[in-house]
């Protein structure tokens, strides 16, 4: 097959590309323009994810072996014994934070995006309390990248120099590590305006660990939008699991016997709290009503209200700037949208 803009004899631009490739390595731009695809779609057939029609999938793979394309720097940090794989560390007060099916969904992006580029992924825990856990492993000069889960400013500080470009945090950021993340505090006042706008007025919330900065955005917007209302917020602290939330509802009705709707700050905790409600002969949502936060798939069978969490789309971003070595802001936000189900 002829790549696109190639002609029989004569110089054209297949050669004008290899030539260029000779000089310097070949870029994903140069095998997008070889193959006459968009930069988009060479991405997502060197990702094996997405969509992308059988012709340009084979015009991208005639492309790579032409150019003799090397993914990205990282891969070829690979090459020169300068990295092997990405490290996921991700912060907590215990291992079981790598139970978290959130932490399921960040290790399965950033493998998709690795793939593609030869690189292996690693995922540790960093204890809370002992936050020079990270030195230990970015000491590691296999590790090529690094990604930060529930990030905390100590461990933006132990970031080495030589990850400076190679690092990026879901969560808080810094000028040295671009951070990626959801609007927490926007999706939480959409639902809490939803409730309001129901007719609820006594809405309490189970909130996350104070520590971990997105539950202190979604807590923070709860508390504005009551204010503003004139409305005094009932907070019960939660951990983002179903456990917690089941007993955190009883924990809320003892307090306030009159609440008569819960914000969850996942939809995990959400689950657990219509549980412990359903148990106890509470009807949702004609007695209370319920919302979560994050959208998982079973947000959908249990008919659930919650905000919206695209996940892969937020870890693959991440990962991309750090293969990719991408200039990116400071931080970069992915909006979260209101989701109205049954629950409230």
């Amino acid at each position: 097959m002829m790549l696109m803009g190639a002609q029989a004899g004569g110089s054209n631009n297949g050669e004008k590309f290899m030539t260029t490739a000779a000089r310097r390595p070949a870029t994903l731009d140069d095998v997008a323009r070889a193959a006459g695809v968009s930069r988009s779609t060479a991405s997502r057939v060197l990702a094996g994810n997405g969509f992308a029609s059988p012709t340009a999938r084979e015009r991208v793979r005639t492309a790579v072996n032409l150019l003799g394309y090397v993914p990205n720097p990282a891969a070829r940090a690979l090459v020169h014994g300068s990295g092997v794989r990405l490290l996921i560390a991700v912060a907590g007060t215990g291992p079981a934070v790598l139970d978290d099916p959130y932490v399921d969904q960040a290790v399965a992006a950033v493998a998709r995006a690795c793939t593609p580029h030869g690189l292996g992924v690693a995922v540790q825990w960093v204890p809370l309390g002992a936050p020079e856990r990270l030195t230990q492993l970015t000491e590691d000069r296999g590790v090529a990248g690094l990604v930060l889960l529930n990030t905390t400013p100590a461990l933006l500080d132990l970031v080495p120099r030589r990850l400076r470009g190679r690092a990026v945090s879901i969560g808080i950021g810094s000028a040295t590590v671009p951070s990626v993340d959801i609007d927490n505090g926007g999706g939480t006042a959409a639902i809490v305006r939803h409730l309001y706008d129901a007719g609820r007025r006594r809405i309490a919330m189970v909130t996350g660990p104070r520590w971990l900065a997105c539950a202190n955005r979604s807590v923070g917007a709860y508390r504005r939008l009551l204010h503003d209302a004139g409305l005094p917020a009932r907070e019960v602290v939660g951990d983002f699991s179903a456990a917690r939330g089941y007993a955190a509802a009883r924990e809320v009705l003892r307090r306030w016997p009159d609440t008569d709707a819960i914000v969850g700050i996942s939809d995990a905790t959400a689950l657990g709290v219509i549980g412990r409600l359903r148990a106890d002969g509470i009807r949702v949502p004609e007695d209370v009503a319920v919302t979560g936060f994050d959208d998982i798939p079973l947000a959908a069978t249990v008919a659930l209200t919650t905000a919206s969490h695209p996940v892969r789309q937020i870890i693959t971003a991440a990962a991309t700037m750090v293969l990719e070595h991408r200039e990116a802001p400071e931080t970069t936000v992915f909006p979260s949208a209101l989701v109205v189900r049954g629950s409230a």
